[in-house]
């Protein structure tokens, strides 16, 4: 069997037994996280950080979660709701006038959220994304497809940047200088959205699918039609520039521990290890269904909150190549699953089996 390293409840003792199945069946590397009451019952780690299995996957192991990411970037957006600095039924075009071009007046902040603004296509050059004013100047000069409101197609890159944009031109910050200053920093948490060169040494690159190299595009996860829009390819998101960049969307890097910490926020009623970031009524806000129905882009039955998805009494998101992060308020618990392996997806439930092996050890 795999060599998992780290510390777990003995409650919780299939939660690295099926990290190191994983990794039996061949994956590179991951990290497993399960906290309660926002205290640490399952962190560990195991595996390789490089596709050359030359480089053990060590405790402080990074690597980008990509779309994962949205949940911190909500996360964000609910911390400044929550303080009054941000209403969510105000339109987009109150806080960020030149975004009302094109029919985009009844586009609200909680479409955005919500992946209901009408605005799921990435339309500009990949280099595009790594330039902040040029990609919200080509967002808020694009048409919408839809009523804003009254359909939702996953949003996969722009979210970030429109959301993004809006906290931006409140806070006088990015938000990737908003989440480490108000999110990461009070919490402690080991994620960034832009990645400084200092910590580059600690990044897994992403791994591609078994058969595939790193020409392999994004896909919706029913299928694998590349999503409409400019083709997102592996070896961009493994590049330097995309680690540099902010793209609040895609581009975060952290490992399990950080992801389910951060998560915790929700799932414990705002408040994790005495530090406040959301009032108890600013967490259930994000459980607000904004929708429910068939996404025009996964092409699958989906029900949204604000910034996350719902699952039943739990919410969270999962990322291309198999991150993914489930917070479930009732049992004060959030599971991270952080991994450097992709796998096609249709086939991929690495991370439903670690959610389901955590709640063994809750019936424990």
């Amino acid at each position: 069997m795999a060599d998992v390293r780290g510390s777990y409840d003995e409650l919780f003792t299939a939660v690295p037994t099926a990290l190191a199945g994983l990794l039996d069946d061949g994956d590179a590397g991951g990290s497993v996280a399960v906290l309660v009451d926002g205290e640490p019952v399952v962190d560990v780690w195991g595996g390789w950080a490089d596709a050359d299995r030359t480089t053990p996957w060590q405790r402080d192991t990074i690597t980008n979660v990509w779309s994962v990411t949205k949940t911190m970037t909500a996360l964000c957006a609910l911390v400044l709701a929550d303080r009054g600095d941000l209403d969510l039924e105000a339109p987009v075009g109150r806080y960020w006038p030149a975004f009302t071009a094109r029919g985009k007046e009844g586009v609200l902040v909680r479409h955005l959220l919500a992946h209901t603004a009408g605005l799921p296509d990435w339309d500009g050059p990949v280099e595009e994304l790594y330039d902040w004013p040029a990609a919200t100047a080509r967002l808020a000069a694009q048409a919408p497809q839809w009523e804003p409101g009254s359909a939702a197609g996953y949003h996969s890159l722009t979210q970030g940047f429109l959301v993004g944009e809006v906290l931006r031109r409140i806070t006088g910050r990015s938000p990737g200088e908003f989440f480490a200053e108000e999110v990461a920093g009070p919490l402690g948490a080991d994620f960034a959205i832009g990645l400084a060169a200092e910590h580059d040494a600690r990044v897994a690159p992403t791994v591609p699918p078994p058969s595939l190299d790193e020409d392999v595009v994004a896909s919706a996860p029913g299928g694998s039609t590349p999503a409409a829009g400019t083709p997102v390819r592996l070896r961009d998101g493994n590049s330097v520039a995309w680690r540099r960049a902010q793209i609040p969307a895609a581009s975060g890097f952290g490992n399990a521990r950080s992801v389910a910490l951060v998560q915790s926020v929700p799932a414990c009623g705002g408040a994790v290890r005495g530090v406040r970031l959301l009032s108890q009524a600013g967490c259930d806000r994000a459980r607000e269904e904004q929708f429910s129905g068939e996404d025009r882009v996964l092409g699958m039955p989906v029900r949204y909150g604000l910034g996350y998805g719902l699952f039943g009494d739990t919410l969270g998101w999962g990322g291309w190549g198999g991150s993914l992060v489930v917070v479930d308020p009732g049992n004060r618990m959030a599971v991270a699953y952080v991994t450097n392996q992709m796998r096609g997806p249709a086939e991929d439930t690495r991370g439903l089996e670690l959610v389901m092996a955590a709640y063994d050890g809750l019936r424990s």
